[in-house]
Order: C-alpha cells, then sequence, then structure tokens
C-alpha cells in the first residue's frame, strides 16, 4: 500500500517499547532527524530494589516521561517516535502515549527477554500492531528470530527480526518493517 501525495500534511505515530534498559532511547536517536527530546533522568537510591537492573548493571540514567524524535519520509509525510518509559512505576503514561499510534517496536533483550511481555500484552490487549526487535548487545547470546517467537508465544504473524539500535540502518529496517507490518494488519482488518 503507498501513500498517495495530497495536500493534507499525513502524520504516522510510532511506539518504541519495551522493558528497562533494552535500547528505546537508542532506537530514537539514531533515527531521528532531530535531536531527540529526552526525559533521562540519574538512577536514584529511590529505584533500589524497584528497578531491576541485572543485565544493564552499568546503565545510569533511564527514561522517567517519553522520547521523541521525528523523521521527516518526504514533504507532508513525518514519522513521530515516541518511547515509552520502561519501568513499571512509569506505566500509566501508555495510555496517553499510544492514543493514536499507527504501531509499535517492542525491543527485547535476550538476557532479560521476560521483561518484554507487558509490552507484548499492553498491545495484543488493544489490537495495536507491533513486531518484535531483538537488540543484538554486544556480549550477549544470540538467538534465531523463530525461537525467539516461540520462547514468547507470538502469533506468526508478527515479525521478528534482529537489530542492533545503535545503527541507524538497523533502526531504519525495523520501523520499515512495523510500517509494512501494522498497514497490512489494517488492510486485513477492513477487509
Amino acid at each position: 500500500m503507498a501513500f498517495a501525495p495530497s495536500d493534507e500534511p499525513v502524520a504516522l505515530k510510532i511506539l518504541v517499547a519495551g522493558g528497562f534498559g533494552v535500547g528505546k532511547t537508542t532506537l530514537v536517536g539514531a533515527i531521528s532527524e532531530i535531536r531527540p527530546l529526552r526525559t533521562e533522568e540519574v538512577l536514584s537510591d529511590r529505584g533500589v530494589g524497584v528497578d531491576d537492573t541485572d543485565g544493564v548493571e552499568g546503565k545510569t540514567t533511564t527514561t522517567v516521561a517519553m522520547d521523541f524524535g521525528r523523521i521527516t519520509i518526504r514533504e507532508g509525510l513525518v514519522v513521530y517516535l515516541f518511547g515509552t518509559p520502561g519501568q513499571e512505576r512509569f506505566w500509566f503514561m501508555w495510555d496517553e502515549l499510544s492514543y493514536g499510534a499507527l504501531g509499535a517496536v517492542v525491543l527485547a533483550d535476550t538476557r532479560r527477554l521476560t521483561d518484554c511481555f507487558p509490552s507484548i500484552d499492553y498491545f495484543e490487549q488493544r489490537g495495536t500492531p507491533f513486531i518484535v526487535a531483538v537488540n543484538c548487545f554486544d556480549g550477549a547470546e544470540r538467538h534465531e528470530p523463530d525461537d525467539v517467537r516461540v520462547a514468547l508465544d507470538l502469533d506468526p504473524e508478527v515479525p521478528v527480526l534482529l537489530c542492533d539500535v545503535r545503527r541507524r540502518a538497523s533502526a531504519k529496517v525495523v520501523l520499515v518493517t512495523l510500517v509494512e507490518h501494522a498497514l497490512k494488519t489494517l488492510t486485513a482488518a477492513q477487509r
């Protein structure tokens, strides 16, 4: 499905979700054409016992509201990226952030795979098209997308792909995969 040129500007909203420390802020920063809006705060003593830093011990900051970025595809077609906060204590913001979204990228880290279950559940319950992008961290064991699909008990039509969100080209493939999946899902729902 292609977008037809029109006089009215079109804005697409995409969410980037996943567990704490999975790379949401990094993905938004890698692909955004503008300097991303970030609501990063230094991890504090208040998070001890609340924020699970196992596997991401080097993480020193956390998103407390959202990340925001923008990509202009062409004149009149813009993609807005909203990175969700990863910790459970900030999940109350997700309903507002997800309103009007075309779809979502659920980032996964195979060292902490269960951390993406709340994101998957959220989008499944709301019927929001989503994909799972496994962020391949340095030193982490690699798993095939089909193995990740089985571990997450995903429907076969949900795309699962490997990525490195630090790289713009990889982030682009993730977003293109999501848009294609969302358009296919929404087109099928209209039939």
